[in-house]
């Protein structure tokens, strides 16, 4: 019997997330949703994840995550990777994650996060269309936070990871967490089968639909010599 219950509420959290608007749509509202993301995050400066930070990024992905549920408890999530290539900013790739346990989580809550990738071989990780652990594959740490960030002491991990929460922004470690590629939704957003590496490296060239989201990361990473 108890059994049965847990596999009811299992399949009421896949309802509730496909029927979120979140989650409801494609590869193009992710990446819309990613532009918005980055320019809330940085709409504070003095709580923003620090230039310092942003100017030496190798690459960026962008979630949002719903985690709910009623005794039982899970997440799923969904957004983009980008990385730096000699030509600017690559075309988003899709990306998500999800999970399940057996918290005291009650009702549902929406984070968005922000996952710096400071190595070629995080971004590397990403690109090779396996799942990530971040934590496992990657060294993983919560980024710091604010203008006055000493250059010298960055970075010390290959990922740093923001989040925010009702309108509560932090760093937070995210070790553990497992982020996989969507290569469906990749497939149907390029019009064609094309591979996470090839994306990320720049082999693919961006559809216009993209150039918002390259724009605003134009805006806040200053790009740096490849």
């Amino acid at each position: 019997m108890r059994a049965i219950c847990i596999w009811t509420v299992i399949l009421a959290f896949g309802i509730t997330l496909s029927a979120t608007p979140v989650f409801a749509k494609g590869l193009q509202d992710d990446v819309n949703q990613a532009a918005t993301i980055i320019e809330r995050f940085q709409a504070v400066p003095e709580k923003g994840i620090p230039q310092t930070v942003l100017k030496d990024a190798r690459g960026l992905a962008v979630l949002t995550v719903i985690k709910a549920g009623f005794g039982f408890s899970g997440r799923g999530g969904k957004g983009v990777v980008v990385a730096r290539t000699p030509q600017g900013w690559s075309g988003p790739s899709g990306i998500g994650t999800g999970g399940a346990g057996f918290g005291l989580q009650i009702g549902a809550e929406v984070t968005e996060f922000v996952v710096i990738l400071n190595t070629d071989a995080a971004v590397k990780a990403f690109a090779q269309g396996v799942n990530v652990q971040l934590g496992g594959d990657l060294s993983v740490a919560a980024g710091p936070i604010g203008r006055n960030v000493e250059a010298g002491l960055l970075p010390v991990a290959a990922v740093y990871t923001y989040s925010r929460s009702q309108g509560l922004f932090a760093g937070i470690s995210l070790e553990g967490t497992v982020i996989g590629t969507r290569n469906d939704a990749n497939a149907t957003y390029y019009g064609r089968t094309v591979n996470p590496e090839d994306i990320l490296s720049g082999k693919v060239t961006p559809p216009a639909t993209a150039d918002r989201l390259r724009k605003v990361l134009a805006k806040y990473t200053v790009l740096a010599k490849y």
